[in-house]
């Protein structure tokens, strides 16, 4: 079992060690290989993606990711930011189904931003289409002012696309992962307004057909906003183009407690994926031992899962983490009265110590 790390930028390096160490735990045989990602990349070798990183990539059964990004890239031409290392994995990988749970462990129903009667028992899977929409879209750019009388770009442009086998693929991997829960589909779009996003609601409505066991129905982004914080439960699946999905997924994750807590696979079409927290670098807390890694810790489970056939492993972790909130550790994000506030390092080793 061939697993690529590749920790990036800011919290990045922090967290990932810590779910390094509890798959170190585990009574299995993994070849581990790191190698530099983002603005770490770019520091060494002038490019967020080194085609060194990629192939290790592409050789790797499945991707152990961290965070990109930082600030100070701002002013990096595009091609060249942090964030494009991760795009680029998308695209060369075709990892177009991107699964985040938003579940709300027992013992955060107090940390959640809502009242503990709307999140207790709240367990909702976000299916985001991975390489289309706006992010992939072309064409793309700005148009330069011609007259001198504007310093720089008058106006910029991206250009939302949708094919109809990207979604009819990404349908059906919502409506088969609906299948092995409460078999209800919502699928999230704006087709009251967008011509992409009423193609998008017919295919998934054809495709649906194929589904008479699943329940599908559709519901506009702006009231899927509001309603995951009215009454969230009340969904089960959410399939969604890139866009909205990035950020429904973010809204969702506060749900939880925080979005430190939520883990993500992004899978091909075969069984390769990369599996990240949701969260981003957080520049502004790297280096200071606060940073939570159970969303990264939880993404390591949701890797033994998806990628590399250990549905047991990926249990045990999953029990580890709930028996450490059970015992009232908390890093900063997730901390409250009556709990005990640890470090990133003391998470991880905690974690360990549950597992063993």
């Amino acid at each position: 079992m061939k697993i690529a790390i590749l920790p990036g930028d800011g919290i990045g390096t922090e967290i990932v060690a810590e779910a390094v160490k509890v798959l170190n735990t585990l009574d299995l045989k993994f070849e581990m290989e790191t190698a530099l990602i983002g603005g770490a990349a770019y520091e060494a070798h002038g490019h967020p993606l080194p085609e060194a990183t990629l192939k290790l990539a592409r050789e790797a059964d499945a991707i152990l990711f961290g965070a990109v990004g930082d600030w100070k890239y701002d002013k990096l031409e595009r091609s060249l930011r942090p964030e494009q290392a991760i795009l680029g994995l998308r695209r060369n990988l075709g990892l177009f189904a991107n699964f985040r749970p938003a579940i709300c462990y027992e013992q955060l129903v107090g940390a959640s931003s809502l009242k503990p009667e709307l999140v207790a028992g709240l367990d909702i899977l976000i299916i985001r289409e991975l390489t289309g929409d706006v992010y992939f879209g072309q064409p793309r750019g700005r148009r330069i002012a011609t007259d001198g009388h504007f310093p720089g770009a008058e106006e910029a442009f991206d250009t939302m696309r949708y094919s109809r086998p990207e979604i009819e693929r990404i349908a059906h991997v919502a409506f088969q992962a609906a299948r092995k829960r409460s078999k209800h589909v919502t699928s999230v779009d704006k087709a009251n307004v967008l011509e992409t996003f009423q193609f998008w609601k017919e295919v998934v409505t054809e495709v649906g057909k194929e589904y008479p066991d699943v329940t599908l129905d559709h519901m506009y982004v702006d009231n899927a906003a509001m309603q995951l914080v009215r009454a969230p439960k009340k969904f089960d699946v959410i399939v969604t183009g890139n866009l909205f999905g990035d950020i429904l997924s973010d809204e969702a994750s506060m749900l939880t407690g925080s979005i430190g807590m939520l883990p993500s696979a992004s899978l091909n079409a075969g069984s390769q994926g990369l599996y990240e927290p949701s969260h981003g670098s957080a520049p502004d807390i790297a280096g200071k031992g606060i940073a939570n890694p159970l969303a990264t810790i939880l993404s390591a489970a949701m890797m033994l899962r998806f990628s590399l056939n250990q549905e047991a492993a990926a249990q045990r972790i999953e029990a580890a983490v709930q028996k450490v909130l059970a015992q009232g550790l908390r890093t900063a994000d997730i901390f409250s009265e009556g709990t005990t506030r640890v470090s990133t390092q003391e998470m991880g080793a905690a974690v360990v110590r549950a597992l063993s």
